[in-house]
C-alpha cells in the first residue's frame, strides 16, 4: 500500500514539475512537429499529458532558473512563471487562420509596473526549427510610442551607443523596426535620431537552431542575450515607468 501511495505522488503534475528540467527534448520537438500537422482541438486534448509534461513544465522550470539571474540585472521583471509562458491557445478573433494552438511555445518577460500595456521586456520562444531570444519594445500602443520617440529626440546618443555595442551586436541583430515612410507629426525630419524615431518597435533579436533548446545550458544560454540587452530595455522603459507607482511589495515569495 505504501509503494502504491508512493507511486501516486509521484505522478502528481506539481512533483511532476519539480522534476522537469529546464530544457527540452526531442519528444518536445516532435510534439510541436505533430501538432503542426494536426492542428485541431481534439488532436491536442487527447495528448494533453504530452503538451504538459514535454512542453509546459519544462518551460515553467526554464523561467524560474531565468529569473534567478535576473534578480541580479533585471528585477524588475521578475513575475511568477505562470504570468511570464504565453498561452499557447491563438486569438484568432481577427485572423482568417483559424487553427486554434501556436506551432511553438514562449515567455515574455514584461516590466512590472507595464503589465496592460508591454513597454520593453524579454521573449523566448521555441519552436520544431529554431530558438527566438529577442528584448525590446515591440508593436507599443499611441502613447508609448510618443514617448519613445520623445526620449529618443533628448537622448539618441545615449541609444546610438547602447544598439553599437559590440559584444550584443556580435550575439544579436536588431529586430525589424517596421520604419514609417516619414518621420512622424511634432518630429524634425533633420534631427539627428530622425531615423530611429521613424521606428514603430525597437529591439534585437537571435534565431539560433532548435537543437540550442535541448541542451542542458539553456538556461545560460538565454541568460547570457538578455544581460546583453538590459541596458537597451531599460532605456526604452525609461519614459514608460514615470506614471508608474512604486510597489510596496514584492510580487511574489521567492523574488
Amino acid at each position: 500500500m505504501a509503494r502504491s501511495t508512493a507511486a501516486k505522488k509521484s505522478t502528481h503534475p506539481g512533483d511532476r514539475a519539480q522534476q522537469a528540467q529546464p530544457y527540452f527534448t526531442e519528444k518536445s520537438l516532435k510534439f510541436l512537429r505533430d501538432l503542426k500537422r494536426n492542428n485541431r482541438r481534439e488532436w491536442f486534448e487527447a495528448r494533453r499529458e504530452i503538451y504538459e509534461r514535454e512542453l509546459k513544465q519544462p518551460m515553467l522550470v526554464l523561467i524560474e532558473t531565468v529569473m534567478g539571474g535576473m534578480v541580479e540585472y533585471a528585477p524588475g521583471h521578475l513575475r511568477p512563471p505562470q504570468k511570464c509562458m504565453l498561452r499557447i491557445y491563438r486569438d484568432t478573433r481577427f485572423s482568417s487562420d483559424k487553427t486554434p494552438y501556436k506551432t511553438h511555445v514562449s515567455a515574455w518577460w514584461t516590466r512590472n509596473g507595464l503589465e496592460k500595456t508591454s513597454g520593453g521586456g524579454y521573449y523566448l520562444h521555441v519552436s520544431p526549427t529554431e530558438l527566438v531570444l529577442a528584448a525590446g519594445v515591440y508593436m507599443p500602443p499611441k502613447e508609448q510610442l510618443f514617448a519613445i520617440r520623445t526620449h529618443l529626440r533628448e537622448h539618441h546618443e545615449e541609444f546610438k551607443r547602447l544598439i553599437d555595442q559590440k559584444k550584443l551586436r556580435k550575439a544579436m541583430t536588431l529586430h525589424d523596426p517596421m520604419p514609417l515612410t516619414r518621420t512622424p507629426k511634432g518630429f524634425a525630419p533633420d534631427h539627428p535620431a530622425s531615423e530611429w524615431i521613424r521606428w514603430r518597435q525597437w529591439g534585437v533579436i537571435a534565431s539560433l537552431p532548435a537543437e540550442e533548446a535541448l541542451k542542458p545550458g539553456l538556461p545560460a544560454l538565454v541568460s547570457r542575450h538578455f544581460r546583453l540587452a538590459q541596458p537597451l530595455v531599460d532605456f526604452l522603459n525609461q519614459p514608460l515607468l514615470k506614471e508608474v507607482k512604486p510597489r510596496n511589495k514584492p510580487l511574489f515569495g521567492l523574488y
